[in-house]
């Protein structure tokens, strides 16, 4: 075997993967116990011996066993020596644990806002409009300098754009309200899935995915799945958000001699169902243009039809394990699948692929100038490291030596929009406190200058009625005929004022 590829297996002629195309991507294809994991298996341990790291989800459990060396059985030894492959040791490769949930790895998270509205409205399955009003909050936050970490953070700019919707309409566009209510009940059932374990911060740094360890073989991150496949949508999108951060993040390289990443999509027609035509062409075009910054994505199904056309045209290196045909729709899916081979004069392909035993495979992979290999029924090697799964013990004991520990285990909640908008609202409520304040302040006082007035006013009228009786018989006299004086005087005056008032 050279030391630029890694060992499949044998047909009539040692089959292999030359690592200079690995990273044109992969299939990995066939039903229920024919044998992918432990395809899966050999292919990470190759690509880890030629210090190539890799990321692959532990969909079952029972890829965790790369920790650990194989326990030597007669079965295996046997498969070994058929092959013409030795030597055949047991090994334990380098593995990192990863869990979005923090249980059985170190917790994996990103941002809301490295998401984007994109992704996020495929995980909640957001209409048009719905998906609209999501975009519309992004730009906002962008605008106002919201930083969106976790989703309390867009629970809290959903409110304050709710409060705001007719404001924001005249900048942003219609903000209806029943879809911000829409996105808030789908939050609901998200965070209820487990996803607020996801959002947050530390975010990962793709950069400790392309690691290596002392003896400079590439790392094996594997991410417990088993729980996360419970929630399927929250799987393939934070799958998909991984592999769109590794495109935008990794520069240019060209075609390297071998690939700086290798990622195994598990589970792939997860991926695809339902997604919108918009997300579809956005895999696509990551998916092609993702190789050369020297990323080789491997997807893997028990169906290969589960790969819309557009993405599996990309990939040139095919390892098929059996399918069966009991109903027309299943030999019509061998039909298809025996199309995409390269023929082999010794053999009919859609013949053999319900031929084949439990560890064989159909194999073509990429050789020289790019060129597919005529297909090969080959006898797939045994692995190195343990098939099946590891005790909690044995989990524990390998995240201890991580340095990853230190890094993520700790969630860190710091200042965001959610913080932000409680701080704005709390200053307005502060600021119509003072208002109200100051408006019982002004009615009090303008009520107690009118009650002075008023009370001025009394005494005035009180002091000028009161007069004294004690007077003399001229005063009364003198008086008596002012009266009379005063009294055709006054008439005359109301009259004037009284028609004034009317008119």
């Amino acid at each position: 075997m050279a030391v630029n590829s890694i060992f499949l297996g044998k047909s009539d002629k040692p089959q292999s993967l030359n690592l200079k195309y690995a990273n044109r991507h992969g299939l990995i294809s066939g039903a229920t116990g024919t044998g992918k994991t432990v395809t899966l298996q050999i292919l990470a341990e190759g690509f880890s011996k030629a210090g190539v790291p890799v990321f692959m989800a532990d969909v079952k459990g029972d890829i965790a066993g790369l920790s650990r060396p194989v326990k030597m059985k007669p079965f295996l030894t046997e498969r070994a020596q058929k092959i013409d492959l030795a030597p055949y040791e047991p090994e334990a490769f380098p593995v990192t644990f990863w869990d979005l949930y923090g249980k059985k790895g170190h917790p994996v998270r990103a941002t809301v806002t490295e998401m984007g509205p994109l992704l996020l409205s495929s995980l909640l399955g957001l209409n048009d409009t719905q998906s609209g009003v999501l975009t519309l909050a992004f730009r906002v936050a962008d605008d106002d300098g919201l930083p969106l970490l976790d989703l309390k953070d867009l629970r809290a700019l959903l409110v304050e754009i709710a409060d705001r919707a007719k404001e924001l309409s005249t900048e942003y566009g219609h903000v209806s309200r029943a879809s911000v209510g829409a996105i808030q009940r789908r939050l609901l059932t998200l965070d209820e899935q487990g996803a607020d374990h996801f959002f947050g911060e530390p975010a990962l740094n793709l950069q400790d995915f392309l690691s290596v360890d002392d003896d400079g073989m590439g790392m094996l991150n594997i991410l417990a799945a088993d729980k996360l496949m419970q929630s399927p949508k929250l799987y393939a999108t934070f799958l998909l958000w991984l592999l769109s951060e590794l495109f935008e993040e990794l520069p240019e390289i060209g075609d390297p001699e071998k690939p700086k990443l290798v990622f195994f999509f598990d589970e792939a027609h997860l991926l695809f169902d339902d997604a919108p035509k918009a997300l579809i062409e956005k895999i696509e075009t990551v998916v092609r243009l993702i190789r050369s910054k020297g990323v080789g994505v491997y997807f893997v199904t028990q169906n290969p039809m589960d790969v819309p056309d557009e993405i599996s045209s990309q990939l040139g290196n095919r390892i098929q394990h059996a399918l069966r045909a009991f109903t027309p729709k299943e030999q019509k899916v061998i039909r298809a699948a025996a199309e995409t081979f390269r023929p082999n004069k010794a053999f009919k392909t859609v013949d053999v692929i319900t031929e084949l035993g439990i560890g064989e495979a159909l194999v073509s992979t990429l050789m020289s100038k790019g060129t597919p290999s005529v297909v090969q029924r080959t006898l797939i090697r045994p692995p190195s490291s343990r098939m099946g799964t590891v005790t909690a013990k044995e989990r524990k004991e390998t995240m201890q030596w991580s340095d990853m520990g230190d890094k993520y285990d700790k969630t860190v909640d710091r200042h965001s929009a959610y913080e932000i908008l409680h701080d704005k609202a709390e200053e307005r409520t502060k600021e119509a406190e003072k208002a109200q304040e100051r408006e019982e302040k002004a009615r009090e006082k303008k009520s107690r200058s009118q009650s002075k007035r008023k009370s001025t006013s009394r005494r005035k009228r009180s002091t000028g009625a009161r007069r004294s009786n004690r007077q003399s018989v001229g005063e009364a006299a003198i008086k008596s005929a002012a009266r009379t004086v005063a009294t055709t005087l006054t008439r005359t005056i109301i009259r004037g004022l009284l028609g004034g008032m009317r008119r």
